[in-house]
Order: C-alpha cells, then sequence, then structure tokens
C-alpha cells in the first residue's frame, strides 16, 4: 500500500509548487511506487469547514512536508494559521515531517511565519529552496533518504530487510521448532529442539537489529500475508488447454512457505492421474502419478524461493489438460539465461535466506540442479523435456501424458465411465472422492483420523478436495447429523456411498 504525503502550505502562495511537487511525485517511476499526494486542490466539495477536513487528511497521512514562504495565513479560532496547527497535529501524532523554506530574506516574512520557521528549526532539519526545481530535487533527497531509513528502498536482498511491523512475537514458535527437528534430521544442523527461540533465529540470519526480517515472516510466521498481502499461491484447474471461465477448481493458499509448497502440490497430486499396482511382483503395491511428484514440487519451490516478493502479483498454478504451469512474478539474475537452465550453473537465489531454510528442510538443493533434476526427471518417466520461459515473470511448463501413471505400475489404462466419481474431471483415474471412501470403508472417522489415514496435513485442502465434494454428492454422511461442528462429529458412508465403491 502506498504511504499517503500530505503537503502542507498557506494555500494562495504555492499553489504552483503544490501542483508541480504532485505531478512530480506521481510520474516519478520510484517514487510513484511507494507514495501518494495530498494537496489542497484534492479537497472534495462539502459542507464542512475546510480546517477540520485539512486536519483530518494530516491525521490520515503518513508524511508530513510543509512549504514555508513569507505568508502565515489567516488566523482560526485558534488563534493561529491552518498552516501552524496542521505542522502542530503532524508534531503531536509523531508524523515525519520534511520541512522547506522558500528564499533567504527573513526581513520580508510574516512575524508570525518567522516565529513558526524559528520553532520548526528547533525540532527538524529545514532545507530552504529558490526555485521549484530546487525544490522537486531537495523533495526528492529527502523521500529516498526516508525509504533508504525505513528499509523499503533496498541494496541487499529483499528477504533480509526487516518486515515491517512486525516483532518476534508474529512468529510461531511451533514453526520454528518442527523446522528445526526436521533440518537435524535431514541435513545435520546444529540446534536442537528445545534451543532458544531467538537463538534459532539468529542462526539462521532471520534477526536484523532485534527484528524479524521478510524472510523470518515467511518462513515462520503465524500469519504471513498479514504483512506480506501477495505472497499467497493461487492454483486453477481447466479441463481445457486455455483459461477460461467459469473455472472448475480453483484455491488460493496462504501460509509459510513451507506450506505454500504442500498445498500446491496436493492441489495437483489430488487432479492428476495416479495410478496403483498389483501385489504380483512385491509385498507393496507399485504406486504412480501422470506427472513425478519431485518435478511438480521443484517448479513450487522454486518459484517460492526466486519470486520477486515486492510484486502484487502472486504465484499461479495452472493445471491444462496438456500440461502444468507454474507462473512467479520474477526474473532470472544477470548470470542466468534461459539456456543456461538446462546446464550445469550456480545457485544464485533471489532470496537467500528463504532458500537456505528450504535447503535445510530438505525441500530443494543449494548447487544450482532444480530445473536439471525436472529436466532428467521428466525424460526417465517418458514425459516432454519441461519448458522454461519469461513473460511478465518466469513460467515452468511441464506436459502431462495421459495414460503414463497405468503404464508405469504394468497396467493398462480403462476408463468406465459409469463408475466415475461425480467430481472427477474425464482425464483422472482416481479422484480424492475415491480415497476418502475407501479411507470409511472400514468404518465410521473423526475428520483428524481421516485425515491421518490420508497422510493430508492441511485441513482446507482436506475440506474442499475431500471431504465437502463427498458430502455434497450424499456418498458420505454426518454421524451427528444435527450438530456439524461437534467435537464428536464422525464420518460414515452413505448406502450410495457403498453402492458406488461396491461398482468400483
Amino acid at each position: 500500500m502506498k504511504q499517503k504525503i500530505f503537503i502542507s502550505s498557506v494555500q494562495s502562495e504555492f499553489k504552483a509548487e503544490r501542483k508541480s511537487l504532485k505531478e512530480y511525485i506521481h510520474n516519478d517511476a520510484l517514487l510513484n511506487r511507494f507514495f501518494d499526494v495530498f494537496v489542497f486542490e484534492d479537497l472534495p466539495a462539502s459542507e464542512r469547514h475546510p480546517n477540520k477536513a485539512y486536519i483530518e487528511q494530516v491525521v490520515k497521512s503518513d508524511i508530513y512536508i510543509g512549504l514555508f514562504g513569507n505568508q502565515y495565513g489567516s488566523i482560526n479560532k485558534k488563534n493561529i494559521s491552518s498552516t501552524h496547527e496542521e505542522f502542530l497535529t503532524a508534531t503531536k501524532l509523531h508524523k515525519p515531517r520534511l520541512v522547506f523554506i522558500r528564499g533567504n530574506k527573513d526581513s520580508e516574512r510574516h512575524p508570525k511565519i518567522l516565529m513558526l520557521i524559528k520553532d520548526v528549526a528547533k525540532q527538524v532539519i529545514r532545507r530552504r529552496f529558490s526555485s521549484t526545481a530546487e525544490l522537486i530535487s531537495s523533495v526528492y533527497a529527502s523521500l529516498v533518504d526516508y525509504l533508504a531509513t525505513k528499509d523499503l528502498l533496498r541494496s541487499g536482498p529483499f528477504d533480509a530487510a526487516v518486515c515491517r511491523d512486525a516483532v518476534i512475537g508474529d512468529l510461531s514458535a511451533e514453526k520454528i521448532r518442527a523446522f528445526v527437528r526436521i533440518a537435524l534430521a535431514e541435513r545435520g544442523f546444529p540446534l536442537r529442539e528445545s534451543s532458544p527461540i531467538k537463538e534459532i533465529l539468529e542462526h539462521l540470519n532471520l534477526l536484523k537489529d532485534g527484528k524479524p526480517t521478510n524472510a523470518a515472516i515467511l518462513l515462520f510466521g503465524k500469519h504471513p500475508q498479514r504483512f506480506l498481502i501477495s505472497s499467497e499461491v493461487k492454483c486453477a484447474h481447466f479441463h481445457g488447454k486455455e483459461v477460461g471461465k467459469p473455472i472448475p477448481f480453483y484455491q488460493v493458499y496462504k501460509g509459510t512457505a513451507f506450506e505454500l509448497t504442500d498445498q500446491a502440490l496436493n492441489f495437483v497430486l489430488s487432479k492428476i492421474d495416479l495410478a496403483v499396482g498389483t501385489r504380483a511382483k512385491s509385498v507393496q503395491a507399485p504406486v504412480a502419478y501422470e506427472i513425478p511428484p519431485d518435478v511438480i514440487r521443484e517448479a513450487i519451490v522454486n518459484a517460492i524461493a526466486h519470486r520477486d516478493y515486492t510484486s502484487n502479483g502472486s504465484i499461479q498454478v495452472m493445471l491444462f489438460q496438456d500440461r502444468l504451469e507454474v507462473w512467479n512474478p520474477g526474473t532470472l539474475p544477470p548470470t542466468l539465461t534461459l539456456a543456461k537452465l538446462r546446464q550445469p550453473h550456480s545457485s544464485v537465489p533471489a532470496n537467500p535466506l528463504i532458500a537456505e531454510s528450504l535447503y535445510l528442510a530438505k525441500y530443494i538443493e543449494r548447487m544450482g540442479t532444480g530445473t536439471r533434476d525436472m529436466i532428467h526427471d521428466c525424460k526417465m518417466a517418458g514425459l516432454v523435456e519441461p519448458e522454461f520461459s519469461l513473460t511478465d515473470g518466469f513460467v515452468a511448463t511441464v506436459y502431462r501424458k495421459p495414460g503414463r501413471a497405468f503404464d508405469a505400475v504394468g497396467g493398462k489404462r480403462q476408463l468406465d465411465l459409469s463408475t466415475q466419481s461425480p467430481t472427477q474431471s474425464p482425464t483422472q483415474s482416481v479422484d480424492p472422492v475415491i480415497r476418502l471412501l475407501e479411507a470409511l470403508r472400514q468404518g465410521e472417522k473423526k475428520a483428524g483420523d481421516l485425515r491421518a489415514n490420508l497422510k493430508i496435513k492441511h485441513r482446507p485442502t482436506f475440506r474442499t478436495n475431500y471431504l465437502h465434494p463427498a458430502l455434497k454428492e450424499k456418498l458420505i454422511e454426518y454421524t451427528i447429523p444435527s450438530r456439524p461442528n461437534s467435537r464428536l462429529q464422525k464420518y460414515r458412508l452413505t448406502k450410495k456411498g457403498m453402492e458406488y465403491l461396491k461398482k468400483l
């Protein structure tokens, strides 16, 4: 969200300067990204007294800019001018105040504006100007300095900057300890689960001056999207080969980088072919997906690790009839090209702190092998090589192959539309609803037990893709229908559900 600048001045004295300043800030590629401007001329017609309306704008603003010249302005009921009152209000509310004074001849100034300028000099650094061009230059320098002070203008990676308004209390100790447990087992992480939270964060370089960085919030935040709205992942499933409405399946996922990866992966796996073979050659039945899960995971986790988090765009995972596309608002670093992605190359993460933690939790390898692993795994699975492109962001495209999952387990693709799940697309074999019905074949179960049985950690995914469709089609029912949200609630097969399983 842009920060609001309030420009205060005597109305009749700085009309041209106000207009020029506003136009410059709105047209400048850098400043327009961060600021919006309010000037006197923006106030709409109203029955309210203008002085009161201006003070309301000062209260709503993030930055106060004062333009002082020779005039003081009309005296109000408080025996001061509106310009003076606006400065006092900004001071009382602890707003950042930038004051610019025109000219050097104090002898030409109204006595009261001279007193105000002297009062201002005791509180803030003033800058003088003699022309509009000089004023614009000074305001530009002050605003850039403000952005740097607030860590909004960075020379380092985005994920290493302090997350504005966040405190350590916004991080989940449970998520941090769960991460340490995994990192210890997978990568020999030197700290223990019982280590102090602050020590763990400092070891991971996720604190700056005692405050959590953007990486800390994205990795372990209780509600990451509260601070970084666009860090969500949007998933959509289209039955055709192009984007079209209505979208059959659409889900927006929120959470940490780890949770987003898991949720998006589960979304895709629930929509593509899954084949289970027989135990003819082994005690354990072979299982294969149409697209190797490692390829899907790599595409998603790369998007999360390398995206541009300053963009308002979100990662998009789109499954079409013939392909999977994973788009992220980011680009390649200057040292890499699309051609180099297919060759051995160094790892240059856009967000190194996020990438490091994803590596420690074994979500990625940090040697720059991700894209080449995707190519290798697709070749081994008999799929067309994935494509990588830059179109308003980075896109990884993985092509589907109908029947590949069945061939992989030594089976033959057979599709009986009469026994197809009512929630299943014509290209799917094992639908989430079928898996749910199979889990209830042995008897009624609570939601938590069903999630454990199906290995679904994320509640929204379970409800959206499994539970709700089965309830809607009346394949399952509540054991306590009068109290759907009861802690004792369980689910069981209906007669329709049992008959459906018999057909299968």
